[in-house]
């Protein structure tokens, strides 16, 4: 599996959509916080446009375009900067909508030319998934011409979201769910290689030289990895590599690769019945104590009491 693919598999992304808008002038709607999510807007037809958390100007999203607020941040919706100040919430709009979850939520004055259709939903992930590359993004990824910057495949594919979200035809609601989850990844792809290319943490993801050592790590997590082997792989001398990684990253690659490996544990953890001395060696360690130190570390628990908490939790 490639870098990405791998991080964002072990984070737990999973979509979820909302429902798809029809909102017609005047309207504005205020979003409230919600942690461990990254909430979506796309903009299926017309505009409008987006304040995130206070932001001192809005942005305006226009057809085709996407907006990821990628840590859940309150962010308000709306037609027109002068009905801003008038939002009304999330809840309230369903109520006044009389929108059931079925269907499409429609809402505002009837009879404008004036409509704004949104798909919209969130991406989660699993509670304590964390990881520098997440949690390095910006406040909120805006790409523009969302299905003409991923490629005519994602363009169709965004078609068919909008074109099933909402409906009430056999398998819409799955067919949109799980499409959905395509978004995520390719708006960060596309973010890294290009706005994201230089900016702190995520650079590292961009360079091909970093970029490779951190592919064979999460090729092979349980390999007890040296900076020779690292810096070799990378086409680079020991001490450049741990120069650049560092600059880059802002952490040492023995840091990352004990991070990365507390990740896989808490999954397995939670997610299988796997004695502990076997999750200790899928993930580098020779000894049960030597793991569960590093685990109480990271977690602030023993590995055992997080599975019992973890498990009990679900």
């Amino acid at each position: 599996m490639d870098l990405l693919s791998d991080i964002l598999s072990r984070l737990r992304l999973a979509g979820t959509l909302y429902f798809r808008t029809s909102f017609t002038s005047p309207w504005s709607v205020r979003v409230p916080p919600y942690h461990h999510v990254a909430r979506f807007h796309y903009a299926h037809s017309g505009r409008c446009f987006v304040r995130v958390d206070d932001a001192p100007e809005p942005v305006l999203l226009d057809q085709g375009d996407l907006i990821i607020i990628t840590r859940g941040a309150t962010h308000t919706l709306f037609c027109d900067p002068i009905t801003e100040g008038a939002a009304l919430t999330v809840d309230q709009v369903v109520e006044k909508s009389g929108f059931t979850g079925r269907g499409t939520l429609v809402y505002g004055e009837p009879g404008t030319n004036f409509e704004t259709q949104l798909v919209c939903g969130h991406f989660s992930f699993d509670e304590h998934a964390r990881h520098p590359l997440i949690e390095a993004l910006p406040a909120h990824l805006l790409i523009r011409d969302y299905g003409e910057t991923a490629g005519p495949w994602m363009e169709n594919t965004l078609r068919v979201i909008g074109a099933e979200a909402g409906r009430e035809r056999m398998g819409s609601d799955l067919i949109a769910l799980k499409m959905s989850e395509i978004i995520f990844a390719q708006a960060l792809r596309s973010y890294l290689i290009d706005e994201g290319a230089d900016k702190p943490v995520l650079a590292g993801f961009s360079d091909p030289a970093i970029a490779a050592a951190l592919g064979a790590i999460h090729e092979a997590p349980d390999r007890a990895w040296t900076l020779n082997d690292l810096a070799r792989i990378a086409g680079m001398s020991r001490t450049a590599f741990a120069g650049r990684f560092g600059q880059l990253l802002g952490m040492t690659p023995m840091t990352y690769i004990t991070d990365w490996r507390m990740q896989i544990a808490r999954q397995m953890l939670a997610d299988s019945d796997a004695a502990i001395i076997d999750i200790a060696e899928e993930t580098g360690y020779q000894s049960e104590a030597a793991f569960g130190r590093v685990f109480k570390k990271h977690f602030g628990t023993p590995p055992a009491t997080y599975r019992r908490e973890v498990k009990a939790a679900a």
